[in-house]
């Protein structure tokens, strides 16, 4: 059946993945709307409290889901508008992530200088990086040279409060917002062998799996919920839930093998790499969603962006992204 599938003409492969991955999507949509209207006939007043938990897992289950539809749709978006265009994309996405991040961590009047060279200048050069293939640079332009050199910028401000937490906080978000999105097209730009053209599958495989492996985790956690690991941080990451979760990521992987210049043990392999580092920074995420007082970055009537909760949508991809990227141009040699 690989082979089969494997031996598919680009145009073929591209059709099968757009009929599989918007089917499943839809279905699992319309199956969640039906038990959605199941679950609002309304409880009794003693069955009010455990409505209320039940509707909220339902409203994080729904908050998933939609992730993945807008996920999809990116790449859908990228691959039809060429590597380029892909670039700009997931630009832009990262300028509103990082936008989101900044709005809930405090600012003070001399960190305007930081800022305007985060957003304006090294969130702009690390993406032309991209586009010009410079993966060497593209590895250590922020955690060498901006990490370097923003705190200069803020010294000069001539502002020394909470100096070191301000930093701080401005290179974590342009770690996780800038550096690790940047490192998805890239994936676009990858250049293995007899693979020309095929680069935006690679993207699809490490989207796909992250994004199963979180939605498993979270059905999982739901359906035979167990005692949580950091139950400051997360009510939902169990040890079991999230270990399955992680390994229905792999299989998804090597479901989805034949797209990739991979075999099917290198494809579970690296799709088990992408799931345990999407997952993990999946909880590192809900973690400073904690010490900022939220439960979301884009909370309804707490919304800190127009980008209504993007950061929730990709913060996974943007742990994934670098250790995938990375992985594979170690392990292949490229």
């Amino acid at each position: 059946m690989m082979d089969f599938l494997r031996h598919l003409t680009t145009t073929q492969q591209i059709g099968a993945l757009f009929v599989a991955m918007f089917g499943l999507l839809s279905l699992v949509t319309l199956y969640a709307f039906f038990q959605t209207l199941h679950e609002a006939r309304g409880p009794g007043p003693e069955d009010q409290a455990a409505h209320e938990v039940h509707q909220q897992e339902w409203r994080r289950f729904w908050s998933l889901l939609k992730t993945s539809w807008v996920m999809a749709t990116v790449f859908w978006v990228g691959w039809a508008l060429g590597d380029t265009v892909a670039t700009v994309l997931f630009a832009i996405v990262s300028f509103l992530a990082l936008r989101e991040f900044i709005t809930l961590s405090p600012t003070r009047r001399g960190d305007h200088r930081s800022l305007a060279l985060a957003f304006f200048v090294v969130l702009p050069l690390q993406f032309a990086i991209v586009g010009m293939r410079k993966f060497d640079l593209l590895t250590v332009f922020i955690p060498v040279y901006v990490f370097l050199a923003l705190p200069v910028a803020s010294a000069l401000a001539n502002d020394p409060e909470r100096f070191l937490e301000r930093n701080a906080k401005l290179q974590w978000g342009i770690m996780v917002c800038v550096y690790g999105m940047s490192h998805v097209p890239a994936l676009l730009l990858l250049d293995f062998p007899n693979y020309e053209g095929r680069g935006a599958f690679l993207v699809f495989f490490l989207v796909a799996v992250v994004q199963t492996s979180v939605i498993a985790q979270h059905l999982l956690g739901r359906r035979f919920p167990h005692r949580p690991v950091a139950p400051q941080v997360s009510q939902s990451f169990q040890w079991l839930s999230w270990s399955v979760g992680v390994a229905i990521g792999g299989l998804a992987g090597v479901a989805l093998s034949f797209i990739t210049p991979f075999k099917v043990g290198q494809a579970l392999g690296m799709a088990l790499l992408a799931c345990l580092a999407g997952t993990l920074g999946h909880l590192v995420m809900k973690a400073l969603k904690r010490d900022r007082g939220v439960t979301s970055w884009g909370l309804q009537g707490q919304s800190t962006t127009g980008a209504g909760g993007l950061l929730d949508r990709v913060d996974a991809l943007c742990f994934a992204g670098p250790v995938f990227f990375h992985s594979a141009r170690w392990y292949f040699g490229l």
